[in-house]
């Protein structure tokens, strides 16, 4: 499982929304009758375009999964975490999703995409020498994170370490990797990884500890880093979270450009929501979009978590609006 699978779908919740999601159709639906032009809640038929667009969450129903370092607590020193900060300072989501781009859509590599990053926008200019010595930058087992882990690299050999970037797997492998020690660095995720420590640290059915507010979540994040040993960086601007994709010429054709914009005009028995099998239950999801925006599909078509199957079904027509990633490489504009 990837780690970002995740991210994708949230935490199981009891949600009072249930009763409100039967009217959205069963799961593996791909389509409904048409309805009467006009009439009350006739929803907006899917569109088929090659362009995808995120609709804005005015309303905040996603939390804050901003990039941010994570660092061993015994490895972390001043210069190695300012080090870490300048990518930070670099990266926002549209140059993210042009970095994702560049790896599964240009077919780069992930170090090769990160060269070319690194070097248009000066990312070693002014980095001051740490102690030196060997660093283990570890990565989850998809290429954001691996493009990611190199260019901590970059930034850390400019930092006098001599680096090795080690793909490991899921935050299950990795996180306790590097509370341990055995790896010293790992990019993150900042409201991901607050609930991974809490749970972690306070059970399953913990309350939740991030939030829509970035600053929220990050001092929830460093006090529960401060108990595991985990020393924390800068948050980058550039957030990957669920968001809510749909053709360009679908936004075009109904007037979208909110989520809020959806549920006032796509409400009704044409409008087709695609996502992974969990997503009617999931707080992130349908049911986050049903207690948020009261926005209620007609059907629900079910996919994959932002994978090739629910990008294909909004660029084809088949599905009017699914769960992408914020920065899927699919998502950049040119």
């Amino acid at each position: 499982m990837r780690v970002r699978t995740r991210v994708a779908v949230g935490a199981v919740g009891a949600l009072t929304v249930a009763g409100l999601l039967t009217g959205c159709g069963d799961a593996g639906s791909s389509g409904t009758d048409a309805p009467e032009p006009g009439a009350a809640g006739a929803g907006c038929a899917p569109v088929a375009g090659d362009q995808l667009v995120v609709l804005d969450d005015d309303k905040k129903l996603q939390n804050t999964d901003n990039i941010i370092p994570a660092v061993h607590a015994d490895t972390a020193n001043p210069q190695l975490v300012a080090a870490l900060d300048k990518v930070s300072a670099a990266l926002d989501t549209p140059k993210l999703i042009a970095l994702n781009k560049a790896v599964d859509v240009d077919r780069k590599t992930p170090k090769a995409a990160a060269e070319e990053f690194a070097s248009a926008n000066d990312l070693t200019a002014g980095i001051a020498k740490g102690p030196g010595g060997q660093i283990v930058v570890g990565a989850g087992n998809f290429s954001e994170s691996q493009t990611l882990a190199e260019l901590y690299n970059i930034a850390l050999t400019a930092a006098g370490y001599q680096v090795k970037v080690q793909q490991i797997g899921n935050r299950e492998l990795y996180g306790p990797a590097l509370e341990k020690g055995e790896i010293q660095v790992v990019p993150e995720y900042a409201a991901t990884m607050a609930e991974f420590l809490n749970t972690k640290a306070n059970g399953k059915d913990a309350a939740a500890v991030s939030s829509p507010d970035l600053d929220k979540t990050v001092t929830a994040l460093k006090a529960a880093g401060d108990k595991a040993g985990i020393v924390f960086g800068a948050p980058a601007a550039a957030q990957d979270q669920n968001a809510f994709a749909v053709t360009k010429a679908f936004a075009d054709k109904y007037g979208l450009k909110t989520l809020s914009d959806l549920a006032a005009k796509c409400s009704g028995q044409a409008t087709v929501l695609a996502g992974p099998p969990e997503c009617p239950q999931r707080p992130k999801c349908q049911a986050g979009l049903v207690q948020v925006y009261d926005f209620k599909a007609g059907s629900f078509s079910s996919l994959d978590a932002g994978g090739p199957q629910t990008k294909n079904a909004l660029k084809t027509g088949s599905a009017s609006v699914g769960l992408v990633f914020s920065s899927d490489g699919a998502l950049a504009t040119s």
